[in-house]
């Protein structure tokens, strides 16, 4: 199979706005993609291959051949790369993954209209509302109309002839008020068109409008004496004004404007939407997307703003974004608003996002628990610039009491958990006095060296408990191995928790909210517990074998097998002569026994 020629596939490309096509070798279309400027966008994918990821890498191994459209504006590029996605659903190109249909309210296109939900439309010059991404909110717009404004739901042919003729006699739905019989003439078509005139404005979330409307009505209905008239309104507008104390009230001022909003990880990404008409959110949803080749937020975003607004019907000229979208149209404009109304809206969507990712990812890591480690290993790469999964982690900390029983303690981490079995501790043998670095380069020399030597694997990544001073003790130690270069280190100091790194004159701040931040604390915490615990035990060991070294008769050797059998002072002291000559001699029985009971008996 002849290579493909790049340089020569370019030469063809001109410099204009447009949609590239990538196709395989058996002439499978691979990925579609749009571009201000076609060949220097083409061109990014095979002159900047060493900055690529591993999938978009994989991509450009497979381009066989590049066909591309020429459009007159950037946002035609934009519309038309969105439908051929949709058309062709290329294997590397990112999909919305939610695909089902929603329902609309629909004003029928007939003599005295009748008001439905549906999930089809039909081009009959009916008027379609909607879709709803929620079927709750749908009925819950539908229900108030119905109780609102009493309408037709019988399929008749209500023209002039038949109601003259008397073709149709009223049924129950007129029997108990909701409906007013347009069917044997005694609603009139005037009035059935000002009840549909406000169920519009309704739809159309003018609530406002209709409410001044009704009080205008009810002024007049009282002005004439007509009680029983102004009541029916009364209770309208108290129905309305429920209705509208549901719905998210931004301002009156802000009219039909789109908000989106995105939030991503490793594998996928979400865009919020709302609709807002006349200070209203009439609608919204968050759909899913699975990304292909570790496309930005940027790049995600405009992908999903076509698709979404072509869902749900959009026409606004004013979108609201979190960031600049780099995409010229004189169709709409986009907005990253600063402060006021707009920002507000932006945070409402942007909780709203955040908060379906939550919920996604918690659904996917209990059906997989291996995909939460995943993606904290993942993150914890990239927060702390790595260049492969800290799978492994070791943590040091050291303890001492002013300068006496110096030791230091180590745990590990396998797959952002603590691995208890592998955790050590031990006694530093060649510092005298409270040295805290030198300490830390025995610790670290020592437990690196013992790795070496029995040929155990090394972890990714060593957490120093303690600033630039630990820090450069445990690289002194690291080099002097020479493994320097084949792990990373990091020291975490614990004022303002910041991450330093050897030579780096400036510490890093993760986010006081980051799974990262919140692994590195639990390995301090547990090195800091396991290193106290173990200290303690020597410190309180090494006091006891002191007393026992000052009664007569008893050395240091003697001391340890006592301590090392009856585990305690206390059970010395309660155990029996013929007990203690099962370790000591009789002159020596006979001293701790006349110790003891002279001793007070307080420890």
């Amino acid at each position: 199979m002849t290579k493909f020629d790049y340089r020569k596939a370019l030469e063809e490309i001109p410099h204009r706005p447009g949609v590239y096509q990538y196709w395989d070798a058996q002439g499978a279309l691979i990925y579609i993609g749009k571009a201000k400027d076609l060949r220097n966008r083409v061109s990014s994918y095979f002159v900047k291959n060493s900055q690529l990821n591993g999938k978009t890498r994989v991509l450009v191994r497979r381009i066989n051949r590049i066909t591309f459209t020429i459009v007159d504006t950037e946002i035609d590029a934009w519309l038309l790369e969105n439908s051929l996605i949709k058309k062709h659903q290329p294997r590397y190109n990112v999909m919305l993954k939610d695909d089902k249909t929603y329902p609309w309210i629909v004003i029928k296109n007939e003599r005295f209209p009748r008001i439905f939900p549906t999930r089809k439309m039909i081009k009959d010059g009916s008027r379609y509302f909607g879709p709803y991404a929620s079927v709750g909110m749908m009925h819950a717009v539908m229900d108030t109309i119905r109780e609102l404004y009493p309408l037709r739901t019988c399929n008749l042919a209500l023209t002039p002839e038949n109601i003259n003729k008397g073709k149709f006699k009223v049924c129950l739905e007129y029997q108990i008020g909701n409906c007013k019989g347009p069917c044997e003439g005694y609603q009139s078509e005037a009035d059935y068109e000002k009840n549909l005139e406000d169920i519009r404005d309704i739809l159309n979330g003018k609530i406002g409008v209709v409410i001044r409307r009704l009080k205008e009505q009810l002024d007049a209905a009282v002005s004439e004496l007509n009680f029983e008239y102004a009541h029916q309104l009364k209770n309208k507008l108290d129905l309305l004004g429920r209705y509208q104390s549901k719905s998210t009230v931004v301002t009156s001022s802000i009219t039909n404007v789109d908000v989106f909003s995105i939030a991503s990880e490793q594998n996928y990404a979400f865009v919020n939407y709302l609709k807002v008409m006349n200070g209203v959110i009439i609608q919204t949803q968050t759909v899913e997307m699975k990304k292909r080749l570790d496309e930005s937020d940027e790049e995600l975003l405009s992908l999903a703003i076509p698709e979404i607004r072509s869902r749900f019907g959009s026409t606004s000229r004013e979108i609201i974004v979190p960031f600049d979208i780099d995409i010229e149209a004189s169709e709409f404009r986009f907005t990253v608003p600063k402060l006021g109304e707009k920002k507000k809206l932006l945070e409402l969507s942007q909780k709203n996002v955040f908060y379906f990712k939550k919920e996604r990812l918690n659904q996917y890591e209990k059906l997989n628990p291996e995909l939460r480690t995943e993606r904290i290993l993942t993150q914890m790469q990239h927060d702390l610039r790595m260049n492969v999964l800290p799978r492994h982690i070791e943590c040091f900390d050291n303890s001492n009491f002013q300068g006496k029983y110096p030791v230091s303690a180590i745990v590990v981490f396998r797959d952002a958990k603590p691995c208890k079995k592998d955790y050590r501790h031990f006694n530093v043998k060649t510092v005298e006095g409270p040295n805290d670095f030198a300490t830390m380069e025995e610790a670290v020399h020592r437990r690196y060296r013992r790795l070496l030597d029995e040929g155990q694997s090394l972890p990714q990544l060593i957490v120093i408990d303690g600033g630039k001073g630990q820090l450069s003790a445990a690289l002194k130690s690291l080099k002097l191995l020479g493994i320097d270069k084949q792990l990373t280190v990091i020291g975490i100091a614990k004022r303002l928790e910041e991450i330093y790194y050897p030579g780096d004159q400036y510490p890093l701040y993760l986010d006081k909210k980051s799974e990262t931040l919140k692994i590195i604390q639990h390995l301090r915490d547990e090195a800091h517990r396991f290193g106290i615990t173990f200290h303690r035990n020597q410190r309180s060991r090494k006091t006891f074998q002191t007393e026992l070294e000052n009664i007569p008769g008893i050395g240091k050797t003697s001391a340890e097998k006592l301590l090392k059998h009856f585990k305690s002072v206390k059970k010395i002291r309660a155990a029996t002569p013929e007990q203690l000559r099962d370790i000591l001699t009789e002159k020596q029985v006979q001293s701790v026994t006349t110790y003891f009971s002279e001793a007070p008996s307080g420890d």
